[in-house]
């Protein structure tokens, strides 16, 4: 059932909380890793080795961070169909690398909220980055498996566990209906909040 083997995979989470042990056998399995800012760091500090985005992007992270991995070279590599000739020659063309799994948190916008935060800092946890890996990866699943938030880090450790990191087109449907899922959950509630905002 068009079975896919990771062989590269992107890593940017706000939560660092269960990552090691999932970095730790993606390491194993001899899985590629790109990874940016704080997460970058963390998986240094278990002494994997790890490519930075701004590496494969050729910029670095800009306006406060909320700029890091919106890019033709990440999101070409998550959105590239694999059997399609035209995509693979643009691939090639640009020397774009494929990306097979992508692990993202969202910014923690309900927390903010509750919290009682600023309007502003409020508005600074729309995640922009992580909704668009989200999505990217979900929409190309035949190819892409993408990991939406911790509460799935249980199923890609069984599929580490148990089928050595090879996933076929089921499983990487189950996660793109999380990730829509998680995506839309988001999105309601900053729609919720912006409704009951009052400049």
């Amino acid at each position: 059932m068009n079975n896919k083997k990771i062989k590269s995979a992107l890593v940017s989470v706000f939560h660092k909380d269960g990552l090691d042990e999932i970095i730790k056998k993606l390491h194993a399995n001899g899985v590629k890793l790109f990874s940016t800012g704080g997460t970058q760091t963390f998986i240094e500090s278990l002494g994997i080795p790890v490519t930075p985005v701004e590496k494969i992007t050729g910029y670095p992270s800009i306006l406060g961070g909320r700029v890091k991995t919106l890019h033709p070279s990440v999101f070409g590599g998550i959105l590239a169909r694999r059997d399609n000739e035209s995509d693979r020659e643009e691939m090639k063309k640009f020397n774009i690398e494929e990306i097979d799994l992508v692990i993202v948190d969202l910014y923690p916008f309900e927390q903010t909220v509750a919290s009682g935060a600023s309007h502003q800092d409020i508005i600074e946890k729309i995640d922009i980055g992580g909704i668009s890996l989200i999505r990217g990866a979900a929409k190309n699943y035949k190819d892409v498996i993408i990991v939406p938030s911790k509460g799935e880090y249980a199923a890609l450790t069984k599929l580490l566990d148990e089928k050595k990191g090879t996933s076929d087109e089921e499983d990487r449907l189950w996660f793109a209906r999380r990730a829509f899922a998680t995506s839309s959950h988001y999105d309601t509630a900053i729609a919720a909040y912006l409704e009951k905002y009052n400049q």
